[in-house]
């Protein structure tokens, strides 16, 4: 049996998700070297785990682009400097200070680092299940599904999407052309979205391609061995009625933790690390935080601010490991990318 690598690194990037790889991006065209590091067994985070077909419409210079393409672009950009990745491994221990930190993951590899960047989304991310009777049988079978990894798996299904917020009317608008029908059913009839999305949910909803179920809330699952046959919903009055249906999305958010890193000893409020805005340090010197799981006033949970304040970390972190190099500002279209 072979020892776990131990590897020697300037910077250590624990998250791989598209924040993540922005950052090892940029830490490459600072000539610094970094590993990336993940619980998952592939690079991509929530964009590669949870919604690969989804389009995603911030993206600057895209108009949309599915989350599995973002992140292989992000992988493409960072190629040239071979950053190497350890994954499906989590960060257990964090130990040191500014300059000289030494990570350990659950299975046995050893990490000095002289920075650390903290990428980690939501941290463990799970969804938040309904209470249903049953519903364990079909989530077995796949009838309750939380996440949408492949469109095609829905063609001329019937579908019930409950939740009032971006993920729900995203998916119900991304499959409402693949679906036989679709139900979408909130409490009621105000939802969380925005502008443009809610545009185009009415057109949907006049063309008879969605259904809105309001002001109806889950209630029970019909079928037998696990096939789903129907969705019982309820209002607060009592009110019930049987929506005939293969399957049943939920976007009732995810469940969050920051696992270890709550151990750490970093400031943290509510699964989430404070920052300072111009170089995202966290409350231990030496150790930034990126993307959503860094907070600080104003901050947008956005991609491209991620990708911002990989930057910004990128650059703080330079004299820290470069103490007696100067950093000279530079444009890439006038540096181009290091060899």
């Amino acid at each position: 049996m072979t020892d776990a690598p131990t590897l020697s690194t300037d910077v250590a990037i624990i998250g791989a998700g598209p924040t993540g790889l922005f950052a090892a991006f940029e830490c490459g065209m600072l000539k610094l070297d970094c590993v990336l590091l993940d619980a998952l067994d592939s690079i991509g985070g929530q964009c590669a785990a949870l919604y690969p077909e989804k389009p995603i419409y911030d993206i600057p210079a895209h108009p949309a682009i599915e989350g599995a393409a973002l992140i292989e672009a992000l992988d493409r950009q960072i190629a040239p400097f071979a950053v190497p990745r350890l994954l499906g491994r989590r960060v257990e221990d964090l130990a040191g200070h500014r300059g000289a930190f030494t990570l350990r993951t659950d299975k046995g590899d050893v990490i000095s680092a002289r920075a650390v960047i903290i990428a980690a989304g939501a941290g463990a991310f799970g969804p938040n299940r309904p209470p249903l009777a049953g519903l364990e049988g079909f989530e077995a079978t796949g009838a309750v599904q939380y996440y949408v990894r492949r469109r095609a798996d829905f063609t001329g299904t019937r579908i019930v999407i409950a939740g009032g917020g971006d993920s729900a009317i995203d998916w119900a608008l991304a499959l409402k052309d693949e679906a036989e029908k679709i139900f979408l059913v909130h409490r009621r009839d105000r939802f969380r979205a925005a502008p443009e999305s809610l545009r185009q949910l009415d057109e949907a909803v006049a063309a008879g391609r969605i259904e809105k179920i309001v002001p109806y809330q889950l209630h029970g699952l019909h079928g037998t061995d696990g096939k789903l046959e129907g969705v019982e919903v309820a209002t607060l009055d009592g009110d019930t009625r049987v929506l005939e249906a293969d399957r049943l999305l939920p976007f009732f958010g995810l469940s969050t933790d920051l696992g270890p890193i709550a151990q750490w000893g970093i400031d943290s409020i509510r699964s989430t690390i404070p920052v300072v805005p111009s170089s995202c340090e966290t409350s231990l010197p030496g150790i930034f935080a990126i993307g959503d799981v860094a907070t600080y006033p104003g901050k947008l949970k956005l991609i491209l601010q991620g990708f911002s304040e990989g930057a910004m970390a990128a650059h703080a972190i330079h004299p820290i490991v470069r103490p007696d190099t100067a950093l000279h500002f530079e444009y890439s279209t006038s540096k181009g990318v290091p060899g």
